[in-house]
Parts: structure tokens; sequence; C-alpha cells
């Protein structure tokens, strides 16, 4: 096939680390999105996005199911300048006899059931974009009917007398081999040249896994967006490794949905490896206690006494204040443990078994900050 082909996957080698301060987007940026990631394959596909973007040329995405492929319509659109909107069609979803209707809409009484007039999604996307997923999955009859409306710019609604003038951009995307469908005649070859001026193809997650880390944090700031209450996870770095040694078949929309569970699992927790390989790449749900939490250490074995030693050693000749007393030893302990893991609050609540969230209202009910804390000689 003759398009051109803008590759965005890596020749070879891998990538170098990335600066997790450096923050490109599965968000928005002044209303536009962009991709997250640093890696070689994301960086030249921005540039290949800020190239044809601008036009109107019709443009393939391929890649993997869950790589993103209708973020990077939603891109192409942004680039446009288009003033309408981005109409997006799953051609998989729709049942086949329904798809026709679906795109060319329908008058009212076109067929049984159709009470009323209906606009369809090409008509839809004038002065717009119009993006269908999955085309490999269109029917060949209706393939022969969007391959006239690209000539003709012109629809008829199912039903209709006349056509309608449609002006509107065209991306589609699929995950399947269209060369392949064009030689087994499942697909058509005309209709191919038509909407691969230009193909895109997305790199797998596994293909540019360092770019993991900054799109797991945009995913988890993405859901405690839509969900004000929830306590968001960390990682640790054996929690990361954990994540970067898996293959991720389903991409990020796998990582979504292993996210989805860390929040639900471990709210405000740091989460480290033996959390990721049991629970969250797992579908088994946790059986009782954490998956991390073993027994907590006696105190004796820490240095603290043992609480049924107060019973035996106190006699209570003086009155004592428990409520400062017990807030005393409770900030001691705080500041203990904040210490030891060098002011990290996550690492310092999973210490005292605590949520993340718990430790830092103690911090603000007893007036600690933890640049302030220091060994008392």
């Amino acid at each position: 096939m003759s398009e051109t082909i803008f590759k965005t996957r890596s020749a070879e080698g891998t990538t170098t680390a990335q600066d997790a301060k450096a923050r490109t987007a599965v968000s928005k940026s002044s209303g536009h999105p962009r991709i997250v990631g640093n890696s070689p394959q994301i960086e030249t596909l921005r540039s290949h996005l800020a190239t044809i973007g601008p036009s109107d040329a019709p443009i393939l995405v391929r890649g993997e199911t869950g790589t993103g492929k209708e973020l990077v319509a939603q891109a192409l659109h942004a680039q446009s300048g288009r003033s309408g909107e981005l109409v997006s069609v799953n051609c998989a979803a729709i049942p086949a006899e329904l798809l026709e209707s679906e795109l060319f809409g329908h008058e009212k009484g076109a067929f049984t059931g159709a009470d009323a007039r209906r606009i369809g999604r090409i008509e839809q996307a004038n002065g717009g974009t119009l993006f269908l997923d999955e085309i490999g999955d269109m029917p060949l009859e209706l393939q022969a009917k969007l391959l006239r409306v690209l000539e003709s710019r012109r629809i008829r609604r199912v039903g209709a007398a006349a056509e309608v003038d449609v002006d509107f951009r065209l991306v589609t995307a699929t995950h399947q081999d269209l060369d392949k469908m064009i030689a087994q005649s499942d697909f058509r070859a005309d209709l191919y040249f038509r909407i691969a001026v230009f193909a895109l193809e997305l790199p797998s997650l596994k293909e540019r896994i360092n770019d993991l880390p900054l799109i797991l944090e945009e995913l988890i700031r993405q859901y405690c967006d839509a969900h004000p209450n929830a306590e968001p996870t960390h990682y640790d770095p054996t929690g990361v490794r954990a994540l970067c040694a898996y293959s991720w078949p389903g991409n990020i929309r796998e990582l979504r949905n292993v996210m989805i569970r860390a929040m639900v699992l471990f709210p405000g927790r740091m989460i480290n490896g033996t959390m990721v390989r049991e629970s969250l790449l797992s579908q088994k749900l946790p059986n009782g206690m954490a998956v991390n939490e073993t027994p907590a250490a006696l105190p004796e074995a820490q240095g603290l006494p043992d609480p049924t030693s107060f019973k035996a050693g106190s006699t209570f000749d003086e009155d004592l204040d428990l409520r400062r007393y017990l807030r005393d030893i409770e900030i001691s302990l705080i500041e203990a443990a904040l210490l030891s893991k060098g002011g990290c609050v996550s690492q310092a609540a999973d210490a005292l078994r605590l949520r993340r969230t718990t430790l830092i209202e103690k911090m603000r009910k007893y007036g600690l900050k933890r640049d302030e804390i220091t060994f008392v000689a």
C-alpha cells in the first residue's frame, strides 16, 4: 500500500528514564488533548500530529486495543481548527443492520420504528471531525456508501429523496490488518486509499514502558478529579518495577483498570510489588488482611514498653492526665515514624498502619511539620 505511514514504534533499543515533572498528557492543556509520555515514540507522534493535524487529509490510526486511538483523534480534531464537533462512532459496537441509519440518519417512516426524522452521525460532524473507530468491522455494502460520501461530500438519509452537503474531516482507526483484509476481499481497497492518506501507528504500552509512571500518575489525577473524596494511591519503587515488568496485553485501558482496583482496595496507601502482583494484576480479591500487612511488630521489639506494664507498674497515688499523656505518646510516635522514613508521609503512615490522610490530619491537629521534626537529645 502506498499511503504515507508515520511510524511511532521504536526501531531498537530502550528509552531513557523519564523526568517525572514532564507531564504531557492523557490530559488536556488549554482545552487541547495531549499524549502522556516522553519516550521517543511519543515525541515522534507529537511531531507528526503537529504536522498533519491542521490539514483536512483523512488519517488512519492503527494500533492495538487500548493504546489511545480515540485520544489521538481528539488531538487531531483539536489541531484542525474546525469549529464543529468531534463525532465518534464505534463501528464494532453497532449491529450491521443499524449502522447505516446511525451514520446517515433517516426520515420519518423510512422503516418500522422510524417515528421521527433522525440526523445521522456524518451530518452531525458537518464542520467538524468524524471519527470512525474499528473501521475494519464496517460491512462491505456500507463501505461502498461511505466511499461515495467521501468522493461526493454529499449524503442521503435513509428514506430521503434529496441529498445533503457535508463537510467533515475523517479520522478512522483499527486494530486489524487492513492489508490482509483487502487481500481476502473483506475490505475495499479503494476505500482504504481514501481513508489512509496518512497512517499513524501507535506503540503498545509495553513498547514504551518507561512512560508508565507518567501515565499512571495522570490516570490517578483524572480519577481523583472525578471522585473528589478519593484518597490517591502511591507506589514505591518495587511497585513501579512490578508494573513495568508486566506485559500489558490490554495496554493503557488495562492500566486504568489496575489503577481503579488500587484506588478501591488500597485507598491512600503506599503500594509495593507484592500488592501489585497478588492483588492488582490478579483478579482475586485480597482475603482479609491486606497483602502487605504482616502482623505488626510487638512494641517491645521496637524499644517501646509493653502496654501491660502500665497495669503492673502504676499505683495512681497521683492523678494522671490520660488524654495529654496519650497525646504526647502519639506525637512522639508520629515524629519517630517520619524521621525513620525520611519525612515521607505515605511511608510513615504505612509504618503506623494509618491511612495517609489520617496521618496528615493528626499532623495538622498537633501542629507537626515534617521539615521541622528533629531528634531531641
